[in-house]
């Protein structure tokens, strides 16, 4: 844990950092690690110190609160927590993403189908704005503006120094069932009935998500947090997590594996380093086998571009990167799968229910600005990972595109961690353009921050 003199400490150094950045340099964070696959343009000057802002401050375990500096890994985070029996209301799948990171670039996983998103588990938040100041925002009162629109900003208002946030018990250990279904119709209609009574076949659903690997083979994992004793199975060693849905119908992990069950592999995506290869399993060290060793070696390849000369001495087309989280309304969900399979025809996709958090009183579910998914609406986020042949006259981007006015015409929205390729006008109209300008225009006067559009499109 962190003394709050040394938080204190390290949000003044924060700000020294800040205001040495000169006037028209641009404003960037100074991180190991990144969950962004937007490529950005290099840095013209030191990014802003954030060295001290990686602990957690303190946990209540009666509250059922906990007090975290902003760059705080969720790794950090869930190992603090764990020992108390409780985890945030919502834990993102990679280890390496931040909680501030998280709340202003948005994030998801399985328990987001009662608990929304990571932000509506935020009671109030610390935030260094584009003026240089540190203000405590919080869903009512004077800053009550910054709160609301400050998920999905991109650090384009400002940066979170310090949050608050709720918890909630999870067990020792967590019961999966894994249910196949053959027909996305059915798929759908078992997403609902979950969402709707939070269980299934008469046992309690704590969490919910699952993969599609073709139209005719998807599967839900619904999983139930329990202190029960028993087995449960490692897939951080030889075997592979995703692979076990289609052989086990009931499954165990500990409350740790679980919460990381994707991130040895990083979903699927280790297969293109080799990593689920037998032979170069056995020797890839443990230690390596997580998502931040493999987005450094996506970014390596980003840099160098060795696989895309390979396929042109080959004579394979070039490829265009198809990274994407899409939020798509649970009745279409079928339709946008079925077309995603044959326009796109990538494989796996993962699923993931969400639905606006419900209020614990009388009031109505709040609204998120900057991405205005509906309360109330029942949403699956489909994630897919990876790249497409160009081919037949086509562009890269234009696949991205395709995707992108799907979307929009099944009523869906899509996360702006990747590659965007939206319009000012269509961009402004989607992610809340004319309250992120006034919300600007009060913390950023002068603008210092880059702004929102030109963070997700224009790749500032």
């Amino acid at each position: 844990m962190y003394a709050v003199r040394d938080h204190d400490q390290a949000v003044a150094q924060l700000r020294r950092s800040y205001a040495a950045v000169r006037p028209g340099e641009s404003v960037r964070l100074a991180k190991r690690t990144s969950n962004l696959f937007r490529p950005r343009a290099a840095p013209r000057a030191p990014g802003l110190d954030v060295s001290g802002l990686g602990g957690v401050l303190h946990v209540d375990p009666a509250a059922r609160a906990a007090e975290v500096q902003g760059m705080c890994t969720y790794e950090d985070l869930v190992d603090a927590t764990l020992p108390h029996g409780l985890m945030p209301l919502v834990v993102p799948q990679l280890r390496t993403i931040t909680l501030g990171g998280a709340v202003t670039g948005l994030g998801i996983e399985s328990t987001s189908f009662r608990n929304g998103l990571p932000h509506e588990s935020v009671t109030e938040l610390d935030v260094l704005t584009g003026a240089g100041e540190v203000v405590t925002a919080r869903p009512e009162g004077e800053h009550a503006d910054l709160f609301a629109a400050f998920p999905n900003s991109l650090g384009s208002l400002g940066y979170a120094t310090r949050l608050r946030i709720e918890l909630q018990p999870i067990g020792r250990r967590v019961a999966l069932h894994n249910v196949r279904f053959n027909r996305l119709e059915e798929l759908a209609d078992a997403i609902g009935e979950v969402s709707a009574t939070r269980s299934w076949a008469g046992a309690t659903v704590d969490a919910m998500d699952g993969v599609m690997f073709s139209p005719d083979e998807a599967y839900l994992v619904l999983a139930t947090f329990t202190d029960d004793a028993g087995p449960v199975s490692d897939y951080t060693g030889q075997e592979i997590y995703y692979r076990s849905l289609r052989h086990r119908t009931q499954d165990a992990l500990t409350g740790h594996d679980y919460l990381w069950r994707w991130d040895t592999d990083w979903f699927w995506c280790s297969a293109a380093f080799g990593a689920q290869h037998p032979v170069v399993r056995r020797i890839w060290p443990a230690r390596w086998r997580r998502s931040d060793v493999y987005h450094r070696l996506v970014r390596l390849e980003h840099r160098h571009q060795v696989a895309a000369r390979i396929d042109r001495w080959r004579g394979q087309p070039a490829r265009e990167r198809v990274v994407q989280d899409v939020e798509i309304p649970l009745e279409r969900v079928a339709d946008f799968l079925r077309w995603f399979a044959t326009a796109v025809r990538m494989t796996p996709v993962w699923l993931c229910p969400l639905r606006l958090r419900e209020p614990t009183g009388s009031g109505s579910a709040r609204s998120w600005p900057l991405y205005p998914l509906r309360p109330g609406q029942d949403y699956v986020n489909i994630g897919f990972w990876g790249s497409v042949p160009i081919t037949g006259g086509a562009a890269d981007g234009d696949m991205n595109r395709a995707i992108e006015r799907r979307v929009s015409e099944l009523g869906g929205h899509k996360s702006l961690y990747s590659d965007a390729y939206y319009d000012r006008e269509v961009f402004d109209r989607l992610y809340g353009g004319d309250t992120w300008r006034a919300v600007k225009d009060r913390y950023d006067p002068a603008h210092r921050l880059t702004g929102l559009y030109e963070k997700a499109v224009a790749r500032a």
